[in-house]
């Protein structure tokens, strides 16, 4: 791999982080708009994770649910009862 390539990797890693790390300040932010705190647990686990998708599903919980917890509670198993469900 020439010096160019590499070069090329590392910027686009980079860039890549970068957004993996404003959509964790998102739901954050959306949170704090919102008025509901943030426990240092659960913030460390919105900082932490590197998983874009999982973070654009927590930036449109925070926007509805009552509490940070649950912006990043998982998700019941598929085909049982969903939380809060009867």
């Amino acid at each position: 791999m020439d010096e160019i390539q590499q070069a090329r990797d590392y910027g686009a890693a980079r860039e890549a982080r970068g957004r993996v790390e404003a959509k964790a300040e998102a739901v954050l932010a959306v949170l704090a708009a919102r008025g509901i705190p943030v426990d240092d647990e659960t913030r460390a686990r919105v900082l932490a994770c590197t998983d874009g998708a999982a973070l654009d599903r927590w930036i449109a919980r925070a926007a509805v649910v009552p509490s940070a917890e649950e912006v990043v509670a998982e998700a019941p198993e598929s085909g049982g009862p969903r939380r809060g469900s009867t």
